[in-house]
């Protein structure tokens, strides 16, 4: 009977690999790196070669592997294929009939690393106990992956779950990097939270603590607010308004059970997830108020996690 499971998440500069028991305990981790040269032609391969590498090392066979799970950065239908990886440099193929024909396992589950995510943290993160969540990953953009009783909810086209996108602001004039204007991700992702406070910096005189940083990230954001700065206050509540409004959409539509807050903003606590679930609360019908809001916690290993569940099912 087959015992172990590859859980793959492919990034832009390396691809986390996980060796795992079919209980979807992680036995061994480690990472390779992403070659992007030649249209990204040799990514798979050099990751077939590595599962060839560990099942040698470990003195297993093909047999002996029950799957291959994997989390692409792009949008990736129900059947496998993946249509475009722009950060890649893939077109339109099958990746998990590609990962089939070179590693010989029969079993190979691909999905957009946000939505595989997102499951990672379902099963065995901030999300647990939970079947319906919504994952969002506050960083340079704003990511979204959306698991509803406990499967991964991909879409038409796999591009479910792109929640940084959606239009919160009539009129504004900076474009975003997807080539709309108004979108979440301009004013709630790390980027965002950070431009709000040079503007506000650089272009008024109030005190503030944040003029004392050399380098102002959203640490030191979070601690001036928490200090009670009226200036850091600005700049949260503009990031938690648009961010609250964001997600009562979200709700409105979805309803999931809980919100698992991920990213390098969620790495400031609490307060994070209390000054969202706040403004949330302000824009959504009173039944979908009592949504809970949750802090992630597998870091960079839910996308591992959550590419072991989709071959676990």
């Amino acid at each position: 009977m087959a015992k172990f499971i590859y859980g793959v998440d492919i990034g832009g500069t390396s691809v986390k690999m996980g060796f795992f028991d079919q209980e979807g305990q992680v036995l061994e981790k480690w990472e390779i790196p992403t070659r992007r040269e030649n249209s990204g032609e040799e990514i798979l391969p050099d990751i077939a070669r590595s599962i060839q590498a560990k099942n040698t090392e470990k003195g297993i066979s093909i047999e002996d592997i029950l799957g291959i799970g994997m989390g692409v950065p792009g949008p990736i239908t129900e059947d496998g294929r993946v249509l475009k990886c722009v950060n890649l440099g893939w077109g339109i193929f099958s990746v998990a009939e590609k990962v089939r024909e070179l590693t010989g396992v029969e079993k190979v589950k691909v999905g957009n690393d946000a939505n595989v995510a997102a499951l990672g943290e379902q099963w065995r993160g901030g999300g647990r106990g939970f079947d319906s969540i919504v994952m969002v990953t506050l960083g340079t953009g704003v990511g979204g992956g959306v698991v509803l009783n406990g499967k991964i909810l991909t879409g038409a086209n796999g591009a479910a779950g792109e929640i940084g996108h959606l239009p919160v602001k009539a009129g504004e004039s900076r474009v975003c990097g997807c080539g709309k204007k108004g979108c979440l991700e301009q004013y709630s992702s790390a980027t965002g939270l950070m431009r709000k406070a040079r503007e506000l910096v650089e272009n008024t005189d109030k005190p503030s603590m944040m003029r004392d940083y050399e380098q102002l990230t959203g640490k030191e954001i979070f601690a001036a607010y928490e200090a009670g700065d009226a200036l850091a206050g600005e700049v949260v509540e503009e990031f938690a308004e648009f961010l609250g409004l964001g997600l009562a959409q979200v709700a409105q539509v979805l309803d999931p059970q809980a919100f698992v807050i991920g990213g390098g903003i969620s790495k400031n606590g609490p307060v994070v997830t209390d000054v969202i679930k706040d403004r949330y609360a302000k824009n959504v019908m009173f039944a979908l108020q009592g949504t809970e809001f949750r802090l992630a916690e597998l870091g960079n290993d839910a996308g591992m996690y959550g590419a072991v569940k989709m071959v676990l099912g």
